[in-house]
């Protein structure tokens, strides 16, 4: 699907808001595509009240939601090697109550979670404010109600 980036953040919210525990929700794409944009939305949408920047140069972001649920965002972006994913506790995530989103997945590759959603952002030839969709399921990861959530443009 093709989504602008207004149409993204209500997709996002709406994910947030069907998104079940434990899930890991894996962000691919370029620089620029909206991966912060769409984990931004995402955990808006699943109950995280105040702003939610970037983890940039953080690595990683925890965050209480009014759901109970924990939202660990995660930008590994800066990551130089694998093996610094134990200092962050990548081992750990996943637990009951958690709603995991990786942006720049790639830098962990070999020790990505089995079960996962993956979604891929990428430009639109000819529309600087268009992004490309696909969204891929790896094992059984928790269901999340219709998704690909429909957006109601």
């Amino acid at each position: 699907m093709i989504l602008d980036e207004a149409e993204m953040i209500r997709w996002g919210n709406a994910i947030g808001v069907a998104a079940r525990t434990p899930l890991f929700l894996l962000l691919r794409g370029p620089l620029g595509a909206g991966k912060s944009v769409l984990a931004r939305s995402i955990a808006q949408g699943a109950g995280v009240e105040g702003a939610v920047p970037s983890p940039t140069f953080n690595l990683v972001f925890r965050y209480p939601s009014s759901r109970g649920v924990e939202v660990v965002h995660m930008d590994l972006y800066r990551l130089s090697d694998p093996s610094e994913l134990w200092e962050l506790g990548w081992q750990e995530l996943g637990g009951q109550d958690e709603l995991v989103l990786v942006e720049w997945p790639d830098r962990a590759e070999g020790m990505l979670p089995e079960h996962r959603w993956e979604i891929t952002l990428g430009p639109v030839a000819g529309d600087r404010e268009a992004r490309m969709v696909s969204v891929s399921r790896f094992g059984v990861p928790q269901d999340l109600p219709g998704f690909p959530v429909s957006v109601d443009l």
